[in-house]
Order: structure tokens, then sequence, then C-alpha cells
């Protein structure tokens, strides 16, 4: 196994490259962390204002809990516990728990995330496959959503932020909050409420 550790401060700006797949975690501290048990390699150094991590393969990386983060890998993509704005992009799938700040998302595969809010009052999330989504804070906006039924919009709130989501399957809202089908059609896909099990 290659390791690496590198003293970063309490919220860097953390950029994250994996060839295959990639495990992040916040956690106490100020230092970042990266282990691999592939032969392609692990580097970790500052590059301007950010902390480049490279993976060549697959591994895992700990950031401090405040670090800002944008993750890349061609494959399989993994966040917990960030309280900086976070970007994941993803060749096949992206899971994201106990992000604070959520400011892009994409994957070519399935995509299940929970998050507390997102970045400005525009937002667009893409995948390929399924997609559930979970925004706790999300208690106005506008949903255009486009997945493997159609179109579906529908409105949370005062409709303050908008929302697009595009699915090569179907699309998952989980929310406490009431939401309303909107013209043309009138119709809701999928929605859950917090805590409902996940049929797939």
């Amino acid at each position: 196994m290659t390791q690496r550790t590198i003293l970063a401060g309490s919220a860097p700006e953390v950029v994250v490259h994996a060839g295959i797949n990639v495990i992040v975690r916040g956690w106490e501290g100020e230092q970042i962390s990266a282990e691999t048990r592939d032969r392609w390699g692990l580097k970790i150094e500052h590059k301007e204002d950010t902390i480049q991590v490279n993976l060549g393969g697959s591994g895992e990386v700990r950031v401090p809990l405040g670090s800002s983060l944008k993750v890349y890998a061609g494959k399989d993509i993994e966040v917990h516990d960030i309280h900086g704005e976070v970007t994941a992009i993803a060749g096949l799938h992206v899971t994201l728990r106990e992000v604070t700040r959520l400011a892009h998302v994409s994957a070519g595969g399935k995509m299940d995330i929970e998050c507390q809010s997102v970045v400005g009052n525009q937002v667009k999330f893409s995948t390929g496959s399924d997609m559930r989504l979970y925004i706790r804070e999300l208690t106005s906006a506008l949903l255009e959503v486009h997945d493997l039924g159609g179109r579906w919009d529908a409105r949370i709130g005062g409709g303050g932020t908008a929302v697009k989501l595009n699915a090569g399957g179907d699309v998952t809202l989980v929310t406490d909050q009431p939401v309303e089908a909107l013209p043309p059609d009138y119709i809701l896909g999928k929605i859950e409420k917090p805590g409902e099990k996940n049929s797939g």
C-alpha cells in the first residue's frame, strides 16, 4: 500500500483525480491523507491555491471537514462528511452522504445524493442511470425533471431555486415538503419521504 499525507489547514481547496474509483471522507484535523493499493501511483502536491491529489487507480482520501472539494473519477465516487462545497464528476456512479453544500454533480451511471443545500439558485444534475436526490434545505424550488418516463414539472414552496434533473433511468426525489404538480401535464414522478427505504 502507498500512503501520502500533507498538512492542509482546516478549510483547504482540494482537487482529487482518480483513474478508477475513489472514496473521500472528511475528518477532524488539518491533514490530507491518501492511500492506494494499486501500482499506478499516488501524488499529493500544492498547486497555486489548491491541493491536488492524483490517484492512478483507486484509493481512499481523508480531508479536513471544512474542505471544499472537486472530485473526478474514471468510474465511481463516494464522498462522506464534507462541510465545504462539493463538485463530483464520475464516469460511473456517484454517492454523496452528509455533504453540506453541493455545487455540481454528474455521473455516467447511478447517482445517490444526500446533502444539506445547493450552491446558487439554478442547479442542474445529470446522470446516465437512476438518480436519488435528497436536499434537506430544499424548501422553495421549481423542478424540471427528465427521466425514463418523460418529463415532469413540480413546485416546492415558493419556487425560489430552479432545479433541472436529467436521468437515463428513474429520478426519485426525497423531500419532507409538499410537492405540487405543474402544467402542462400535472404529473409527478417518484417522491419519497426521508427515512423511507429505497426499493432500488
